[in-house]
């Protein structure tokens, strides 16, 4: 499938673009089960078109990049499921070509494909706390093979999304020298800090000078969260933001989700005219979120 004519640099340039919702609440939706430890991953494999229909029903709603179901898809995830090397890399591929079949016929839909942290292939909550006790270059190492997958597909950046610590950051970054590729670096936080407890002006720090980092923000945090970070993100980088908050709170104690109401035409225009330019969100952001995220977007 085409990918679209204007590099998303540039179309963050002119003004803000609408991101998408929460793959894994969109599936659940369509009725599948993601109880398994690959989580959306797993699909690739075992119901693709469930994928390419939740990335179509954030299109609908207005979303204008999409991101692929590729957070937990690793290649010590699949090993533990039998899946050789090889195979992996198919799945990888698919997760962006699904992606862009579901945007076919559209015009400037733009291809993330998405690079969750180390914690996400543990499926044990790691990726909100950090501190894997990995080396920086032990993290690249984990990271490299992965990306290097995804670049070969094809899509039009690289999403380092959910990053617990300034550690991988660095690793993730590391990684990325030389794909050529554009990406946006996005941390998960609490309050004014990294989930690893790091100050977030060390953290956007790592980005200001990487040319391949297009944008630089947050996501999978407490929308309460994001609006302090975009500030600082843009302050101290000076570039385009990229911001998607959950719709909620995991509980993980009782391994449940609270959802919050979120205002989000108010959030979305306080984020804006501190520097967000990529909008949109994660865990428990649906489809209606996305719509009213892209009706507050359309309006100066």
């Amino acid at each position: 499938m085409p990918a679209p004519t204007t590099p998303l640099a540039a179309a963050l340039a002119e003004g803000p673009v609408v991101l998408d919702g929460g793959l894994s609440n969109q599936l659940q939706d369509q009725g599948c089960d993601l109880s398994d430890e690959l989580w959306t991953a797993r699909l690739l494999a075992d119901a693709p078109g469930q994928i390419e229909a939740a990335h179509a029903a954030y299109l609908r709603a207005g979303a204008r990049v999409l991101t692929t179901a590729s957070y937990q898809a690793t290649y010590q995830g699949f090993a533990q499921r039998g899946r050789s090397e090889r195979e992996t890399s198919q799945l990888l591929r698919r997760s962006v070509e699904l992606a862009r079949r579901a945007a076919r016929g559209l015009p400037e839909v733009w291809v993330a494909a998405s690079v969750g942290p180390y914690g996400a292939m543990l499926a044990d909550g790691s990726e909100y706390r950090g501190r894997y006790g990995l080396s920086v270059r032990e993290l690249e190492r984990f990271h490299r093979p992965r990306i290097d997958a995804l670049a070969a597909a094809g899509p039009d950046v690289l999403a380092l999304e959910t990053v617990p610590d300034t550690d991988e950051a660095e690793a993730l970054l590391r990684a990325v020298d030389g794909v050529g590729l554009p990406v946006w670096l996005s941390y998960t936080i609490s309050g004014g800090r990294t989930r690893a407890g790091q100050p977030l002006a060390e953290a956007f720090a790592l980005a200001a000078t990487v040319p391949e980092v297009i944008a630089v923000g947050v996501n999978c945090s407490a929308a309460q969260d994001i609006g302090p970070a975009v500030a600082v993100a843009h302050a101290v980088t000076g570039k385009p933001v990229v911001a998607y908050p959950n719709g909620g709170e995991w509980d993980a104690v009782a391994r449940t989700w609270h959802d919050t109401p979120l205002d989000v035409a108010a959030l979305v225009r306080d984020w804006r005219s501190d520097g967000a330019r990529l909008i949109g969100g994660c865990c428990r952001v649906g489809p209606r979120d996305i719509a009213r995220v892209a009706a507050a977007l359309a309006h100066p």
